[in-house]
């Protein structure tokens, strides 16, 4: 076992096997890494972090603050705290590593 890896099958398969749409894999510090897989519709309200996405399987459309974008497998996106977000759309295999860091900042 190697503490500073995620495999992104094994946090997959630890996923599927809880049922819920995302779950922490790690932490240090301000960092939190979460794979998130939405399930029909994505849930999400704005965080007090920022936080990025990067792609790890499947194609969206994202939306931030009402512009949409196009995303797929190994695509990076940045979202400033507070800001609207979503993805409107997203394939059946569609999952994203979720990086929450940083301060928690006031509006």
């Amino acid at each position: 076992m190697f503490a500073n890896k995620v495999s992104l099958a094994d946090a997959s398969e630890k996923l599927s096997q809880h049922h819920k749409e995302f779950l922490l894999f790690f932490q240090n510090g301000t960092l939190e890494v979460e794979l998130y897989k939405p399930h029909l519709v994505d849930k999400q309200t704005p965080h007090d972090r920022d936080e990025v996405y990067i792609i790890a399987t499947g194609e969206a459309t994202f939306e931030l603050e009402g512009k949409t974008t196009d995303v797929t497998t190994g695509d990076f996106l940045f979202v400033p705290a507070y800001a609207a977000h979503k993805f409107t759309t997203f394939s059946e295999d569609f999952s994203t590593w979720v990086l929450f860091f940083g301060p928690v900042l006031t509006v």
